[in-house]
């Protein structure tokens, strides 16, 4: 079931490219951006990921962390996220849980591969609840973050 504007976040528990476990609860009293994104080394997801990278200051101000899910390993996530010098956690839904949760998850994707996260953008506050939901059907959009960052400016 999809998730809407003013629901509580599904709680979750994934593992960083660390092996440390993540637990999106306890963000309690920060701002939560949720990125899902298919695969890593896609030129997509690389793009996308880059671009919160590059602006990973402007989150901050807001007071605002980012967790970006896919269901990559987090050995194949750990590669990537050196690679690309990225500045913020790269969760591993390997088992498919979260992106469920969270009605983001292809059934086929190309190749035939069976369950891929869906290229997904949420904004959770401070109190747990869903503030922005994107969830998009084509994995070459991007979500708009500029508008999700206009409604974190409002938090």
């Amino acid at each position: 079931m999809p998730l809407n504007i003013g629901d509580t976040a599904p709680d979750f528990t994934l593992f960083n490219t660390e092996k440390q476990a993540i637990t999106l609860s306890s963000y309690q009293g920060k701002n939560v951006v949720i990125l899902f994104f298919p695969l890593a080394f896609t030129s997509t997801c690389t793009a996308e990921l880059c671009g919160v990278r590059d602006d990973i200051s402007n989150y901050g101000k807001m007071d605002a962390e980012i967790l970006a899910i896919s269901v990559d390993s987090p050995f194949t996530l750990g590669k990537f996220k050196e690679e690309q010098g990225l500045n913020f956690n790269l969760l591993s839904d390997f088992n498919k849980n979260v992106s469920q949760a969270y009605d983001s998850l292809y059934e086929s994707f190309v190749l035939d591969m069976k369950g891929v996260s869906k290229r997904s953008a949420f904004l959770v506050d401070r109190q747990g609840v869903v503030r922005y939901a994107e969830v998009l059907e084509k994995a070459s959009d991007v979500p708009n973050l500029d508008a999700l960052k206009e409604i974190l400016q409002t938090l």
